[in-house]
């Protein structure tokens, strides 16, 4: 029958658990209502609702256009949509001062639990069940909606992996290893916890002042409607819309390492908000991310370190416990956070704890270990890509063909659970800053900066030994 997956949902399991590179389902979602969530249908949907879009310009620089650079407006989905048809009515909206030629919109990160909180029965239109987690719907998803040129600067998520369906348009995903983190010039400013940024601009690489991007391998992969993408633990994305709207739906999948991945963020946020605060506010960068409401004190700070290495040893217990004491009854089979980065909500009780073992516990099995991937039409591999032809895509088609081919034309950081925008404004004379100020064309070459020192200072490197030695002394 039409409603046969090439996949049962414990053999799609085990393949995002443990595939170490990204890959693309297809034709497991087929049946799944929200293939029909194109923007139209959304409209009907939110039914006049307000919703923030991030608008950036469609000029590409050589510095990355991070979100601390881009301009924010309120609006309707319908003056989203007249906006980017270029119908006379927006000349008085929200978007009046942003011509589209020439900016792009994206309305990012938006929590389906949120949006559509008075539509709670929508939530089962997105059926992760399928893909092996039982009970996860689009309460624990996201929305995202853009323009032709919207996209997520290059970085990585510090915890989970992910599920991202295409529903609309298509987006263009260049993704890099975790190996090369170092090739990528990592920094924290601007700072959002979970999420780690690339200083290189994907799209027009400064290769004199990054001479090491040389070195990547890029995995470029154009995703289509009806596709599922699996962006595996701590690989850097960079994505980009290529279509005049696109709609996509993502789920970030918690994972066991997430509980020391959250003692690091913790002590980064503790140095970053100790070093940048004590700056002078003159200076005038912009080193919060709009996703982050406000810098946090040193005692906040510390409490939620504490926090995070007490909920480690105890998910950590509680580990040890289930494997002397596997459950037996199965009934139990998520668990209850479905946010990629809960901050400081970190205290998790060792019952919380067993089940993300108990539902999880594919991440801990050896690679070599479970049965080959299964690779071919259906799982489809992002395969590396030369630099020499970086900004070209494989494209993965599934309408029956499912062939590989090149085209030659041419993003927990965001699941906090009581995560707050900042509403920038959206006067036309408040457009973003376009020049980071560590790239000032008039800076001296040997001065060297606070972000400089916090470059190096919370270096992913150095803040994962830094983490080791913390977890030792407490374990002692």
């Amino acid at each position: 029958g039409e409603d046969v997956k090439p996949f049962t949902p414990g053999k799609a399991k085990e393949i995002v658990m443990s595939l170490q590179q990204p890959a693309v389902f297809c034709n497991m979602v087929g049946d799944w209502p929200a293939l029909h969530w194109n923007a139209k249908y959304l409209c009907a949907l939110l039914d006049g609702k307000t919703i923030q879009f991030r608008l950036g310009l469609k000029t590409v620089d050589l510095v990355p256009q991070f979100e601390t650079r881009c301009s924010y407006v309120k609006a309707t989905l319908e003056e989203f949509l007249a906006w980017s048809c270029g119908q006379p009515s927006c000349l008085s909206g929200p978007f009046s001062c942003y011509e589209y030629s020439k900016y792009w919109a994206y309305a990012d990160y938006k929590y389906i639990a949120r949006v559509f909180e008075d539509k709670p029965e929508i939530f089962q239109d997105i059926r992760w069940s399928d893909f092996g987690f039982p009970g996860r719907s689009g309460k624990e998803s996201t929305l995202w909606v853009g323009s032709e040129g919207a996209n997520t600067p290059c970085h990585l998520d510090s915890y989970g992996c992910n599920l991202v369906l295409q529903v609309q348009g298509r987006k263009r995903w260049h993704l890099f290893p975790p190996g090369d983190t170092s090739f990528l010039y990592p920094t924290r400013i601007p700072y959002e916890e979970s999420s780690i940024f690339s200083k290189v601009n994907i799209a027009n690489p400064d290769l004199k002042r990054f001479p090491e991007f040389r070195n990547t391998t890029a995995h470029v992969v154009t995703l289509s409607p009806g596709q599922v993408l699996l962006v595996p633990r701590h690989w850097w994305h960079y994505v980009e819309s290529i279509d005049p709207i696109t709609v996509s739906i993502n789920s970030w999948i918690e994972l066991d390492a997430d509980h020391e991945a959250r003692v690091e963020e913790a002590i980064t946020r503790m140095l970053v908000c100790a070093i940048k605060s004590a700056e002078n506010p003159s200076d005038g960068d912009l080193w919060l991310n709009p996703t982050e409401v406000e810098a946090t004190s040193h005692e906040i700070n510390l409490q939620y370190l504490n926090k995070a290495v007490s909920a480690y040893f105890k998910c950590q217990k509680a580990s040890v416990s289930e494997q002397a004491h596997p459950s037996s009854t199965g009934a139990e089979q998520r668990t209850s956070a479905s946010c990629k980065r809960r901050k400081r909500e970190v205290g998790c009780e060792p019952e919380g704890c067993r089940l993300l073992t108990h539902e999880f516990g594919f991440s801990t099995l050896k690679a070599e270990k479970l049965q080959k991937i299964p690779f071919g039409p259906h799982l489809i591999q992002v395969l590396p890509q030369s630099q020499t032809s970086l900004m070209g895509a494989v494209t993965v088609e599934s309408d029956g063909r499912d062939l590989l081919h090149e085209n030659e034309g041419g993003h927990f950081g965001k699941l906090h659970c009581t995560r707050k925008q900042l509403v920038m404004s959206n006067d036309c004379g408040t457009h973003a800053h376009q020049m980071d100020s560590d790239s000032s064309p008039n800076a001296s070459q040997t001065a060297l900066s606070t972000n400089d020192l916090l470059d190096c200072l919370v270096n992913p490197h150095v803040i994962s030994l830094v983490a080791q030695l913390l977890l030792e002394r407490t374990r002692v």
